[in-house]
């Protein structure tokens, strides 16, 4: 128990830190904005997918419930989804409407994948398949799910009635049970976010109290500003019906910082014995950097000449020694530099690996240097007479000797 709690106290200053350090409220006022401008939207074409099933009364059953802390809100949003539905149905959006909706889903949609890799350390978004795969199943599946959930909570709320009336014993139990199921619902939702939007394989142990946190403290959320509702009758009183918008925005950006520090949560959760998510590569000098390019490589190199499997990243990690972040990111400037293919399989919970990209005949220290040194866009386009000066020709032999010197160093050799 000791060593529990010592863990778990660690963990957390660690998530607190990682949390300011990488200013993460930031994205979430981001992922705020993204959801405004998308929610609409998305609704439309969740309540559409329910209507095509004749469940959309149970949606919106659903949404109310899920925005009982927001009354006014959940009245104005259903409003504008039907009248998004009537007028699309009419053909008045057909064009530079069903556009705008698309490019707006789109939008949330890579925010919150893009807001999720940083947090991970994934500099490699999903392909253009998987992207539009996962993220359509998502938009079918969504309305079942809540019908669904929604039939089960009438039938269990049914059954408890009558066992209320015949079983003294069993009638409380099962209520508990029914109000517990929101806050279960709540985190099994968190749980599947957290594991399925990274770009990496994110272990479900790991984001199983992550997510239940988030849940609670999501539910808490809710019958907080319930609860709230007669503190800011001035603040009605003031600004009328406009007083929803701050409101719910303020909602929607505690709800998403609570779900970035759920993520958080569960990143240090999983790399804990790391301790080295604080590293930044740019931090490292660059003597630093090709020395530990040069192991990465040694180790590849050396694993394919004896015909082993591919390393992934955590075997590089566990190989080395050099913390995981930082491995994840100089792997990426190998790949740049067309030192290393990465090989994937195009599914999630599959960890990519990586081989040497040539010959390992070819692939030399001086060739590592060069070609790491080489990277970059920018090209210089003022007056460069300067270079023609004696000093700067010994300077440029010299640097081409050195690199000619280093070709002799084989990086399996490393």
């Amino acid at each position: 128990m000791k060593h529990w709690i010592s863990r778990a106290i660690r963990q957390l200053i660690l998530a607190i830190r990682f949390f300011t350090a990488k200013r993460v409220l930031v994205q979430a006022s981001a992922l705020t904005y993204s959801t405004l401008l998308a929610l609409v939207p998305i609704l439309a074409v969740v309540f559409a997918i329910a209507r095509g099933f004749g469940f959309n009364r149970y949606i919106e059953i659903w949404f109310r419930n899920a925005m009982s802390s927001q009354p006014q809100v959940a009245e104005i949003i259903i409003g504008f989804v039907n009248s998004y539905l009537i007028h699309t149905k009419s053909g008045i959006f057909l064009g530079v409407g069903l556009v705008f909706m698309l490019y707006t889903v789109l939008m949330l949609v890579s925010n919150i994948e893009q807001t999720f890799n940083q947090i991970w350390q994934v500099k490699k978004p999903r392909s253009i398949f998987r992207t539009v795969t996962d993220y359509l199943s998502i938009f079918f599946l969504f309305p079942i799910i809540i019908v669904v959930a929604t039939g089960l909570s009438i039938f269990v709320t049914t059954l408890t009635t009558q066992m209320s009336a015949e079983y003294m014993l069993l009638g409380p139990a099962v209520r508990f049970l029914i109000d517990l199921a929101p806050f279960a619902l709540m985190s099994v939702l968190f749980i599947a976010l957290y594991v399925f939007m990274p770009n990496t394989h994110v272990n479900l142990r790991s984001a199983i109290i992550p997510g239940i946190l988030a849940g609670i403290a999501m539910k808490w959320l809710q019958l907080f500003y319930i609860h709230s509702q007669i503190w800011v009758t001035g603040y009605n009183a003031i600004y009328g019906s406009f007083a929803a918008l701050p409101l719910f925005m303020l909602w929607i950006q505690i709800s998403w910082t609570i779900c970035l520090f759920g993520a958080v949560l569960t990143y240090t959760n999983q790399t804990l014995e790391d301790y080295d998510y604080t590293n930044r590569t740019s931090d490292i000098s660059h003597r630093y950097r090709m020395m530990l390019c040069g192991m990465l490589m040694g180790q590849i190199c050396r694993q394919f000449a004896k015909g082993g499997k591919p390393y992934t990243a955590i075997q590089l990690r566990e190989a080395t020694g050099i913390p995981i972040r930082v491995v994840n990111d100089l792997i990426f400037k190998l790949i740049e530099a067309r030192l290393l293919i990465e090989i994937n399989s195009d599914e999630k919970g599959e960890a990519s690996r990586y081989m040497p990209a040539e010959s390992l005949d070819n692939l030399s220290l001086g060739l590592m240097v060069d070609r790491l040194e080489a990277q970059g866009k920018w090209q210089p386009d003022f007056d460069m007479k300067m270079l023609e000066k004696s000093a700067w020709k010994q300077t440029i032999s010299l640097r081409t000797a050195n690199l000619k010197s280093m070709n002799t160093i084989r990086l399996e050799d490393l």
